[in-house]
C-alpha cells in the first residue's frame, strides 16, 4: 500500500490530540455528503419528470415522424417515401394532415389545429389511454364525420363531453385570394359531430389546441389532393430506433426530415435539460463551498501533526512525501463524503419511488415527485465531487505544508 495513502487513512480515522479536529473532520465529510446527496436527489427528480413527460407524449406523438423540410405538404407516393416506410423494421405507417382552422360553437370561437388521422392511429400511439367520456375512438360513421376534442378545447367552447349541434369548422382555401367584396368565398366550411369522447394528454399544447378527425375530412376541408403533412411511423419491437431513423434520412434525402419523439418536442425537452444543467451547476457551487470545511480541517490537522512530520523528516521522508500525506487526507474526506452521499441519495430516491413520501398535492398529474436514478448521473456526480475535492486542497495544502516545513 502507498505509504502516503496509508498514513493519511490512519490520520482520518485515528483520534487526534484535540477533539475539535475530529469533530471538524466529521463535519467536513458530512458537508460533502449532504451536497452529494442533494445532487443525486435533484438530478434523479429531473430524470423522473423527464420520463413522465415522455410518457405523456407517447399518447399523441409517433415513434418517428416524416415531414417536408420546405413547405407543409408532400406526396406519400414519392418513391423516396415509399422506400423509407417499407424498411423491414417498420411495423405500421399512418398518413396525417394537420392544419390550423377556426371552430365556432354558439357564440364562442377558437383557433384550433385540425389533425386528420387514419383509423390505425390508436395502434400507432397510446391514444386510447387518454380518451374520456365514451372513450371510443370513432372518426366517421355512415357519412357522419366525428371530431374528438381536446379537453381544453371542449372547456373553452363550452361543448361538454358531447355537443348536440354540429360544430362548424372554417379553414382558408388553398391558393385562393380573398375577395374583399365577398370574403366568405375564400374559406371552406364543414361540420363535425360528437359521439361523446374527448381526450386529455395533460399537455397544454394538445389539450387546448387540437381536434382529431378523419383523414378524408381534413383533406377535403383543406383542399388537398394526394398530399399529406406527415407520415407517422411505428417500429417493430426490438428495432434500433436511431439506426432506422438514420437509414430513413439517407433514403429521403435533404427534402425531408425524420424526427423521433424527443425532436418532435425539442423545446420542452431542451428546457428540462437546461433546468437540469442549471441545478447541477448551482449544487456544484454549494459543493465547492462545502469543501471549505475540508480546508479548515486540514489546517488544524497539519498543526496537530507537527511532531509526526518532524519524526518522518528524521526518518528520511522528503517534504513532498509529507505534503502528499495531507493531500491524500483531503481527497479521502471528499471521497468518503461522495460515497456516503451517493448511497444515502440512492436510498432516498428508492424510498420516494416506492412509497412517494414527498407529495406534489392533488392538483398535479402525479401525486408524488417522480424519481429515476441514472448510472451516468451517479458517475458524473462522483467524478464532480472528486474533482472539486482534488482541486480545492492542492493550493492550501502546498501552502500550509511549506510553512510547516520551514518551522521544522
Amino acid at each position: 500500500m502507498n505509504v502516503e495513502f496509508y498514513i493519511a487513512k490512519r490520520y482520518l480515522f485515528s483520534k487526534k490530540k484535540h477533539n475539535a479536529i475530529n469533530i471538524i473532520s466529521a463535519i467536513s465529510v458530512c458537508g460533502v455528503a449532504l451536497a452529494t446527496l442533494a445532487l443525486v436527489c435533484t438530478l434523479s427528480v429531473f430524470n423522473g419528470f423527464h420520463e413522465m413527460v415522455e410518457g405523456l407524449f407517447t399518447a399523441f406523438d409517433p415513434q418517428l415522424k416524416i415531414t417536408a423540410k420546405q413547405g407543409t405538404v408532400f406526396s406519400p407516393n414519392d418513391e423516396r417515401v415509399k422506400q423509407a416506410i417499407n424498411l423491414p423494421e417498420v411495423e405500421m405507417v399512418a398518413q396525417t394532415v394537420e392544419e390550423n382552422a377556426m371552430v365556432q360553437y354558439k357564440d364562442k370561437q377558437l383557433m384550433v389545429t385540425i389533425k386528420g388521422v387514419e383509423d390505425n392511429f390508436t395502434q400507432l400511439t397510446d391514444f386510447n389511454d387518454v380518451l374520456y367520456g365514451r372513450s371510443e375512438f370513432l372518426l366517421q360513421e355512415e357519412g357522419v364525420e366525428y371530431g374528438i376534442l381536446g379537453m381544453g378545447v371542449a372547456s373553452t367552447l363550452g361543448t361538454g363531453l358531447q355537443f348536440v349541434d354540429p360544430l362548424p369548422v372554417i379553414a382558408p382555401k388553398q391558393h385562393v385570394r380573398v375577395n374583399i367584396a365577398n370574403p366568405g368565398t375564400a374559406f371552406a366550411k364543414d361540420y363535425l359531430h360528437s359521439h361523446g369522447t374527448v381526450f386529455l394528454v395533460n399537455q397544454e399544447k394538445y389539450d387546448t389546441r387540437y381536434i382529431l378527425t378523419s383523414l378524408p375530412f381534413a383533406i377535403k376541408l383543406f383542399g388537398y389532393q394526394d398530399e399529406v403533412t406527415a407520415m407517422e411511423v411505428k417500429l417493430k419491437d426490438g428495432a434500433n430506433e436511431g439506426r432506422v431513423q438514420s437509414r430513413m434520412k439517407d433514403l429521403l434525402g435533404s427534402d425531408f426530415q425524420v424526427q423521433n419523439r424527443y425532436e418532435q418536442q425539442a423545446d420542452v425537452f431542451r428546457i428540462m435539460e437546461i433546468e437540469k444543467l442549471i441545478s447541477y451547476l448551482f449544487l456544484t457551487f454549494i459543493l465547492i463551498i462545502a469543501t471549505f470545511n475540508v480546508i479548515g480541517s486540514l489546517s488544524m490537522l497539519i498543526v496537530d501533526k507537527r511532531e509526526d512530520a518532524q519524526t518522518l523528516r528524521n526518518l528520511g521522508a522528503s517534504n513532498k512525501l509529507i505534503e502528499r500525506i495531507f493531500m491524500f487526507e483531503g481527497w479521502l474526506i471528499a471521497a468518503y463524503g461522495a460515497l456516503i452521499g451517493i448511497i444515502l441519495g440512492i436510498i432516498l430516491c428508492l424510498i420516494q419511488h416506492h412509497f412517494g413520501i414527498i407529495s406534489l398535492g392533488n392538483n398535479f398529474i402525479v401525486e408524488a415527485y417522480p424519481v429515476k436514478v441514472h448510472v451516468t448521473d451517479i458517475l458524473l456526480i462522483f467524478i464532480t465531487v472528486l474533482a472539486v475535492g482534488f482541486l480545492s486542497v492542492i493550493y492550501p495544502v502546498k501552502y500550509m505544508s511549506k510553512r510547516l516545513m520551514q518551522r521544522l
